[in-house]
C-alpha cells in the first residue's frame, strides 16, 4: 500500500510542479518516466500479491487470529465462572 501512496504523491507533486503551483527542488526537473515507473511497479506488486494468494492468505491469518482470540476469551470466562 505504501508503494501506491508514494506513486500518487509523486504524481501529484509532478503535476503541481508542471503547473508551477509548487516549486519543490528536483520535482520539476524529474522525468515523467519516474512517475509512470512508480505506477508500473505498484501495478506489478499488486498483481503479484493477488495471483500468489498473498492478499487472501493475510486476510485469512487475520481472521484466524481474531477467531482464536475470541475463543480464548470465552474459555477464560467459562473457567472463571466455574471457580466461584
Amino acid at each position: 500500500m505504501w508503494l501506491l501512496m508514494a506513486a500518487v504523491v509523486l504524481a501529484v507533486l509532478k503535476v503541481l510542479a508542471h503547473l508551477e503551483v509548487v516549486d519543490v527542488a528536483g520535482i520539476a526537473a524529474m522525468s515523467w518516466w519516474w512517475v509512470v515507473g512508480g505506477f508500473a511497479a505498484t501495478m506489478a506488486w499488486f498483481s503479484y500479491a493477488d495471483q500468489s494468494g498473498l492478499t487472501k492468505r493475510k486476510a485469512m491469518e487475520k481472521m484466524d487470529k481474531r477467531k482464536q482470540e475470541r475463543l480464548d476469551k470465552q474459555r477464560e470466562l467459562l473457567t472463571g465462572r466455574r471457580k466461584r
